[in-house]
């Protein structure tokens, strides 16, 4: 044997050192990669599930808001409606209203000027 020759064989006998000592580190990210392609795969099969029944909700909860848009526009039209009838009931009877109370007042203070008068005069006379 030449001193190429076991220059050639310590190299080749280390070349199998540092692959068995790799192999190991290796194998292990092998395993590694493997427990993170498990845990991966039932994220996913757990995730799609769920994002349809959150699909499913969020649908529901758009027909309920839609209801609830319904509902108040309905009450503001009411509302508009109340307002518009008490503007008309003021408008109609609100001036009339006023003045039959003005005349009942005016009535009130007469007969009431009156009796104070009768009043006086019977004082008088007594």
């Amino acid at each position: 044997m030449s001193v190429g020759d076991v220059a050639g064989l310590i190299a080749a006998i280390a070349f199998v050192v540092l692959v068995a000592l790799l192999a190991r580190p290796i194998l292990k990210l092998g395993q590694v990669l493997d427990e993170a392609r498990a845990a991966i795969k039932g994220v996913s099969d757990s995730t799609v599930p769920l994002i349809a029944e959150v699909t499913t909700t969020v649908g529901q909860a758009n027909e309920q808001m839609e209801k609830v848009d319904t509902i108040t526009t309905n009450a503001a039209q009411i509302t508009t409606n109340a307002s518009a009838l008490t503007a008309l009931f003021a408008a109609t009877l609100g001036s009339p209203v006023v003045r039959v109370a003005a005349f009942t007042y005016g009535v009130r203070q007469a007969v009431n000027g009156r009796r104070a008068g009768r009043r006086a005069a019977a004082r008088q006379g007594a």
